[in-house]
């Protein structure tokens, strides 16, 4: 693949914490790799920045592999950028060409407050799987792998739903500031096996109670989580989600 530098324009939105006023700052960066990941292009506008005396650009980051989830920021529009499945430490440079103008925007949505610039809360994300409980197991020497029989559908469909990174996407895309794709995957992930069934009504129950109180929106089914998911889950984990609930509700011990 051919390698090129170019020269870029960031629109970037900068916000000193959750309660202040933010804005769009405009900055130029020269001679950037099309090989450079979209985080290390920011990386090259931060040591600018710090070298002429600013204020560096605070963004999320961790494992910059795709897995952690932290790296949640909109770009040009679109949560995570361009690409299809991907994290935006997967997006790399050569997506863009010599003289674009690239705009980049946290997380809108009330539940994900603004720390500063580009970085957002998503501890709400936290408190949702925390009301989900625990999983009963028996302690001791592990058992065998194929010891609890799983039919392979439901263990296929509960391994792409444990895909889910928390990262968000859905939910800024989301006209709604829904939450329902990523408490579906965590549900539907447990709820598929075996090993989920004791706690499986209280566990939907406490988490869509937990997901409510953070202040996410409601699902109208226009598509656009899945649209953006960087693990591609599958909205059929919304109506197992709601299934799930129901049942809860109307047999769960009062």
């Amino acid at each position: 693949m051919e390698h090129y530098l170019m020269n870029l324009t960031l629109k970037v939105w900068r916000q000193a914490n959750s309660n202040a006023k933010g804005k769009f700052e405009t900055f130029k960066v020269k001679d950037i790799s099309s090989e450079m990941s979209f985080l290390e292009m920011i990386d090259v506008l931060n040591e600018q920045m710090i070298r002429e005396g600013h204020d560096p650009i605070a963004f999320d980051h961790d494992c910059r592999e795709g897995i952690c989830g932290m790296c949640s920021m909109y770009i040009d529009g679109r949560p995570h950028g361009p690409w299809h499945a991907n994290t935006v430490c997967q997006l790399h440079m050569r997506a863009y060409k010599d003289g674009d103008t690239i705009v980049i925007e946290p997380w809108r949505a009330n539940a994900f407050p603004v720390i500063k610039d580009l970085m957002v809360d998503r501890s709400a994300f936290d408190r949702i799987i925390q009301a989900g409980g625990y999983v009963s197991v028996n302690t001791g020497s592990p058992v065998d792998a194929n010891a609890t029989p799983i039919q392979k559908d439901n263990a296929d469909a509960a391994f792409a739903a444990a895909a889910c990174i928390g990262c968000g996407a859905c939910v800024a895309a989301c006209k709604n500031s829904s939450a329902m794709l990523f408490v579906s995957a965590k549900v539907s992930h447990l709820a598929l096996l075996p090993q989920g069934n004791p706690e499986r009504k209280s566990r939907v129950t406490n988490m869509i109670a937990q997901m409510d109180k953070e202040g996410f929106g409601s699902c109208t089914n226009t598509g656009a989580c899945e649209a953006v998911c960087p693990k591609e889950i599958k909205m059929s984990n919304i109506a197992r989600l709601n299934n799930e609930y129901l049942v809860a509700g109307l047999t769960i011990d009062k």
